[in-house]
């Protein structure tokens, strides 16, 4: 089969870039901090980084290359749907009293990628690689914010989020292998994909993770959010 070749460093890339999730969950779960308003900052800049993060991939990523493949009133409503599909989502998880805005949006951003990165690595290794990389970098910074709100509002053992989050990264590498023997021929079903994920993070981002960020009185969140954006411009320029 055309494209069996590279499907070992799709599942290997897309595994590899997934496990940030589960690392950054580690990471929020281990952290010791004496000083209540340092601590404060810190997980505000992380949420912020984050946040800026999501920003990039999509302004960088899924809108770009998204929109590269469909006609521009199409992309322009996948956007949209996107935006109103999680805004319907967001609505059902909060009359539950739950929340988890930060894990649907980290979600919304890597299985998009994964499913491109499976897509690009038919035609890229190399590219395919540094791809892998940048989703890594962004997820770190959302699992651990994704654990901070989760564990705060839902109040579940530490161990069964990190353990879930870690069932999460699994699910990439089935994105990849669908993005590299499906939609690798099917570009505008994967760029429909693409912008609809990039619309659902734009809602959670201003509706959720962006106030939950703010720390009044201190300037690392927003800064956070800079360093977040540039994180996912300097991985594209070197994609590009």
């Amino acid at each position: 089969m055309e494209g069996a070749a590279p499907l070992w460093p799709a599942l290997l890339l897309a595994g590899g870039a997934g496990l940030a999730m589960p690392l950054g969950a580690l990471a929020a779960r281990v952290e010791r901090i004496d000083d209540p308003l340092i601590a404060l900052e810190v997980r505000h800049g992380v949420t912020a980084f984050g946040g800026g993060a999501l920003l990039s991939a999509v302004a960088l990523v899924l809108v770009p290359d998204g929109a590269e493949a469909l006609p521009g009133v199409v992309a322009v409503l996948c956007v949209l749907v996107g935006g109103l599909i999680f805004f319907a989502v967001d609505r059902a998880v909060e009359a539950k009293g739950g929340a988890g805005a930060q894990l649907l949006a980290m979600l919304l951003d890597y299985l998009p990628e994964a499913a491109a990165l499976g897509a690009l690595l038919a035609v890229d290794l190399g590219t395919a690689m540094l791809l892998a990389g940048l989703i890594f970098l962004q997820n770190l910074p959302e699992g651990y914010a994704a654990f901070n709100e989760i564990e705060e509002a839902r109040r579940q053992p530490p161990g069964r989020v990190v353990g879930l989050f870690a069932a999460l990264a699994a699910v990439g590498p089935g994105a990849a292998a669908l993005g590299l023997f499906v939609l690798a021929d099917l570009p505008g079903v994967l760029g429909a994909i693409m912008l609809t994920a990039a619309g659902g993070i734009l809602y959670l981002v201003f509706q959720d993770i962006a106030p939950q960020a703010r720390a009044p009185g201190h300037w690392l969140p927003p800064l956070g959010a800079v360093a977040g954006f540039a994180l996912g411009l300097g991985g594209h320029l070197a994609i590009g």
